[in-house]
């Protein structure tokens, strides 16, 4: 395909689509317009980025070279589905989920069609306002070798800083975005919990906390995850974690020991002199108690 216009067409209107959309369009790309099986939330989001509201598949897949498939995980499959009633010869077709590969579009070579997942690692939870921030976030692209390089230029071209995955790793990728972003707030929450306990209001703990998980990323990003590794398990403190261990709810502990653990590897790559034996022997007489625990049961 010999992309002379582009025209990027987006079906599915919640918050991805509201986002990229407007994002790309910010950055003076050609944003065709909108499809939704609700029309009312691709009219309200043609209107929101100053494009085309489409009636119907058909009418966007004339209109659109690159087609963003914005929808549920469990969507993908249907509306790849249905476009493939109509002429997509030359088309790339893209969906923008973290977990799922192109390689859920399996027959899209008998349709003259090319594949991608292109996903920003980044918490898209506002429908309106998240657009503003995309020009910070991490993208990753996979699909098919003849327009990868063409994608991941034009991405570049408006200063989005984008990387090719393999498709096998996507679960893997996904799997580092989660565990930095959505179990992380797990982990926020019960902090919170452990401070409203001491007496905090919510909105007290959350500005107490703020600081301290603040000052924590910008030391990862500027020193290094090892050197950014403070607290009692870099002391090698058993008696704190001890403390700990006996203040929390029961269900807490099989996690805080899982990440002490983790924990403990990291302090041996930065105080390569220390002893964190006793700590380690510690969290292996916890690890028999749960191991009896789960035979029990």
């Amino acid at each position: 395909m010999e992309v002379v216009i582009i025209k990027i067409g987006f079906i599915g209107a919640g918050k991805v689509g509201f986002s990229l959309g407007k994002f790309l369009k910010e950055k003076n790309l050609n944003v065709s317009g909108y499809f939704s099986k609700n029309p009312e939330s691709s009219k309200e989001a043609s209107v929101f980025t100053n494009t085309k509201h489409f009636k119907s598949i058909e009418d966007l897949v004339n209109e659109s070279n690159i087609i963003f498939i914005t929808v549920p995980d469990n969507e993908i499959l249907n509306v790849y589905s249905e476009l493939k009633s109509y002429p997509l010869k030359d088309k790339i077709i893209c969906h923008t989920s973290g977990c799922l590969s192109s390689n859920i579009f399996s027959d899209i070579d008998n349709f003259g069609a090319y594949s991608y997942s292109i996903h920003p690692m980044f918490p898209i939870s506002q429908k309106k306002e998240s657009y503003k921030y995309l020009k910070d976030a991490f993208f990753t692209i996979e699909g098919s070798y003849k327009y990868l390089k063409f994608m991941i230029d034009l991405f570049s071209s408006i200063g989005v800083k984008i990387i090719s995955i393999d498709s096998k790793n996507k679960p893997l990728y996904h799997l580092a975005s989660v565990t930095a972003s959505n179990l992380f707030l797990a982990l926020f929450n019960r902090s919170c919990d452990y401070l409203k306990q001491c007496g905090f209001e919510e909105k007290d703990a959350v500005n107490a906390l703020y600081p301290l998980i603040k000052n924590n990323i910008e030391n990862i990003f500027n020193v290094g995850v090892i050197n950014a590794l403070t607290g009692p398990i870099e002391r090698g403190d058993i008696n704190t974690v001890k403390e700990h261990i006996a203040f929390m709810p029961k269900e807490h502990k099989k996690a805080y020991c899982e990440l002490s653990k983790e924990l403990i590897l990291i302090a041996k790559n930065k105080n390569k002199n220390r002893d964190y034996s006793d700590l380690e022997k510690y969290f292996e007489e916890i690890d028999k108690e749960f191991y009896a625990k789960d035979l029990n049961n």
